[in-house]
């Protein structure tokens, strides 16, 4: 009975509850076997196995990141659409710890280069940076800080790192802002032609 209606999107599914549940890395075979009441042995007839797992929760946890990030930053541009950026980046991360956690793991590039996800995160980082007048390979430079801000920023604040007085969503408004500052005056390393 538990067997019926299985496939890889459910045990994907899943997988993101029990990553934030119980953390990215408890994520195994064996526990989503013991939640659907089966043999580890009847979910490889749906995944290859624990990497497989992992790539598709990063992907399907990808693809919630950049839809909501996606939904933030509809008809902004330049800061405004920077800090809804930031702020859609930093909330996911916040509430969903696990799936976030999937989201930084390395994945093939061959699967990369195939996933709508993966694509999709591309057009709207890189559309939100071309708005500060960036090309490669600035673009991705200024995508490498971003990614590391924000990503140090969430682990810092999940793990409760700022043990201050100043208010934190002060200081990601300030790191924000400093971060526009830098987009705004990049030392660019090609010649634009405008």
């Amino acid at each position: 009975m538990a067997r019926a209606g299985l496939s890889a999107d459910r045990v994907v599914t899943a997988a993101a509850e029990l990553a934030d549940e119980a953390g990215f890395d408890n994520v195994t075979l064996t526990a989503l076997a013991r939640r659907f009441g089966v043999k580890d042995a009847s979910l490889y007839s749906h995944l290859r196995g624990l990497a497989d797992l992992r790539t598709r929760l990063a992907l399907y946890a990808g693809g919630e990141l950049i839809d909501r990030i996606s939904a933030a930053v509809a008809g902004r541009a330049g800061k405004d659409a920077l800090a809804a950026f930031a702020g859609a980046y930093r909330a996911y991360a916040l509430e969903h710890p696990g799936r976030y956690a999937a989201t930084q793991i390395r994945i093939d590039q061959s699967l990369i280069a195939g996933s709508p996800e993966m694509r999709r995160t591309a057009e709207i980082t890189y559309g939100m940076l071309r708005a500060y007048g960036l090309r490669e390979p600035d673009l991705t430079d200024a995508v490498r800080l971003l990614r590391s801000t924000f990503h140090g920023y969430c682990a810092l604040e999940a793990a409760g790192g700022f043990g201050a007085d100043r208010d934190v969503q002060a200081s990601w408004d300030k790191a924000v802002e400093a971060l526009h500052l830098a987009l705004t005056h990049w030392p660019r390393e090609t010649e634009n032609d405008d």
